[in-house]
């Protein structure tokens, strides 16, 4: 008897697995999907991606920004994983992606979209919306460049793709950009020692009680690893490649008009909402949210942003 009553759990089991592939079950009997980690080879590098979600609905492709990881998605994930599938990778030398050596690798927007797109390559994704923060934006903007038929919406958050979204915070890089010299990188080297990540974080934010220090912590962890200051600095430096291509970014807009749903913590000093407005003028379909926070607004504005997201990917019948 014992031996049947054994059989007949595992088939009762095995049964519950096969009508539930992608995710589980809580208590109230509705599907959930939890956030799973994984590493996948691309052009010799690990990269790591988070993933949760339903497989066959609607991708989000979730790209961070400087000079953090995946890890800033990670409660937006657990907020839409009910309805759509969410990627969200390291790009090399951040998060828990590989740091291969400069001498062995072009630390570059350019590459980092290459890996980007031949991830989703590998994960046969060929449609998606495009979450959009910081170095996001161009990361994500070459994936649009290349694949303009594949997107289906873009969530722009602080990301920037105009010249007037390019203020007096960016003074010291445009000195870069003319001469980068050792004596114009130095100064640029404490936005990602300590107290420029806290400033980042929390800067123009309404409640700093709110904000986790896990995040700059956890930033620190790919930031003080050997040559990432460099690596950083070569960032800095190759960011003077994405301002060349605004116009063709701005003409691809005008061409594809792919909806947009526009979410920016007004208060950030880095990408301050001049950047935002220009959207309107080469995109129709734009809703457009300022919203009162920082520059990491979904530290503060995360429950806001995800009903926004939702509500306007339904609206698009992106579901």
């Amino acid at each position: 008897m014992k031996t049947s009553k054994s059989i007949l759990v595992v088939f009762v089991m095995a049964l519950f697995a096969a009508s539930n592939l992608n995710g589980q079950r809580n208590k109230s009997g509705v599907d959930t999907y939890p956030t799973t980690f994984h590493t996948a080879k691309v052009a010799g590098l690990d990269i790591f991606y988070r993933e949760a979600g339903p497989k066959d609905a609607p991708t989000l492709l979730l790209l961070h920004g400087y000079p953090t990881s995946s890890h800033m998605f990670r409660n937006l994930i657990e907020d839409l994983s009910q309805d759509y599938h969410l990627i969200a990778p390291d790009y090399p030398g951040y998060g828990r992606s590989s740091q291969p050596p400069m001498s062995e690798f072009e630390y570059s927007f350019d590459n980092f979209a290459e890996i980007v797109d031949e991830l989703l390559v590998q994960l046969k994704i060929n449609r998606y919306s495009l979450y959009l923060m910081d170095y996001g934006a161009p990361v994500g903007y070459r994936i649009f460049e290349k694949h303009p038929e594949r997107v289906e919406a873009f969530i722009v958050q602080n990301g920037n793709a105009y010249t007037e979204g390019l203020a007096d915070f960016w003074d010291p890089l445009r000195k870069l950009w003319a001469n980068n010299s050792e004596e114009n990188k130095k100064p640029l080297e404490g936005f990602h020692q300590l107290g420029g990540l806290k400033w980042q974080y929390l800067h123009g934010v309404q409640d700093s009680t709110k904000i986790s220090p896990d995040n700059w912590h956890h930033d620190l962890q790919h930031l003080t690893r050997p040559e990432n200051n460099e690596i950083q600095l070569a960032m800095f430096y190759d960011y003077r490649t994405n301002v060349d291509r605004y116009p063709g970014w701005q003409k691809l807009f005008r061409e594809y008009q792919v909806p947009t749903l526009i979410v920016w913590g007004k208060n950030d000093y880095i990408f301050p909402p001049s950047g935002a407005h220009p959207y309107k003028r080469d995109l129709k379909n734009v809703e457009f949210h300022l919203l009162n926070t920082g520059h990491f607004a979904l530290e503060e504005k995360g429950d806001e942003i995800a009903g926004y997201i939702s509500n306007f990917l339904a609206k698009n019948k992106i579901k």
